[in-house]
């Protein structure tokens, strides 16, 4: 990829989207940002926490963005998570 060149947005498949436990299924990166606005602590607490940060799995598995996932994988609060999404969404084309 040329260093000025988007990314194209990868949407999950039925079956690998991301299910938040508020009730919300993400299909991209721009829904976890969009998700992550309005999530509760409670919720962010369930998937993101001192034994698992289940956006990492997803981010580098389903959606193939491994510099994201390892940003994700360092942070801790709602307020770090959604500042690395809002990063990585600056080389996406959207």
């Amino acid at each position: 990829m040329k260093k000025n060149e988007k990314k194209k947005l990868i949407n999950a498949q039925d079956e690998t989207c991301f299910w938040v436990c508020d009730g919300s299924v993400l299909r991209n990166i721009k829904d976890l940002k969009d998700s992550l606005l309005k999530m509760s602590k409670k919720s962010f607490t369930y998937h993101v926490n001192k034994e698992k940060n289940d956006f990492v799995e997803w981010t580098k598995n389903t959606l193939k963005d491994s510099v994201l996932a390892n940003k994700l994988s360092k942070t801790k609060t709602l307020k770090t998570t959604i500042k690395a999404v809002e990063d990585a969404l600056k080389k996406y084309n959207l």
